[in-house]
């Protein structure tokens, strides 16, 4: 009696039926999700379109306004003080001014990144310029001593209770 299998059968035409019935179903969806994209496409298309008999007015090309506000250049974003043209000259010719002004670093921590970026990005050698993009970058860039908020003080914790909500 100890070797006797369990009798399992599988209803084969019933699961190709399922599966069936439910690709059915996903075609269905995908195909009302395309038409409904179609149609609203087709809306925005039609809705922004001028009119046959209004003049269509010529767009503003898109042009970063340029100059200096409260001390940034308001096309980079960088502090527009000392040496900052020398360093949007040489920097933001590869990459965005976002790098900079996202990142600090000690004068030791730029010049190493002057290097990795001429060693394996081609940047080429700025000579003279080198020393001015340094001083920039380590005066207004520099590490800062602060975090996200004051850590918190005087607090009194507890143990939250979870089991009387269920």
């Amino acid at each position: 009696m100890a070797d006797r299998k369990p009798d399992i059968k599988v209803d084969v035409p019933g699961l190709v039926h399922m599966l069936y019935n439910q690709l059915t179903i996903l075609s269905v969806v995908i195909i009302l999700a395309i038409m409904g994209y179609t149609v609203y496409i087709t809306y925005l298309d039609a809705y922004y379109q001028p009119e046959p008999d209004q003049p269509v007015a010529a767009a503003a090309p898109a042009m970063p306004v340029s100059g200096i506000v409260n001390g940034v250049d308001t096309e980079t974003g960088l502090i527009a003080k000392g040496n900052w043209e020398i360093v949007r000259a040489n920097c933001t010719s590869c990459h965005s001014a976002k790098l900079i002004t996202q990142n600090r670093q000690t004068r030791e921590g730029w010049q190493g990144l002057i290097v990795w970026m001429q060693e394996t990005q081609g940047l080429w050698d700025l000579g003279d310029n080198e020393d001015l993009v340094l001083d920039y970058l380590a005066t207004h860039y520099a590490p800062e001593d602060k975090g996200r908020r004051a850590p918190l003080k005087d607090i009194e914790w507890y143990v939250l209770d979870l089991t009387a909500a269920l």
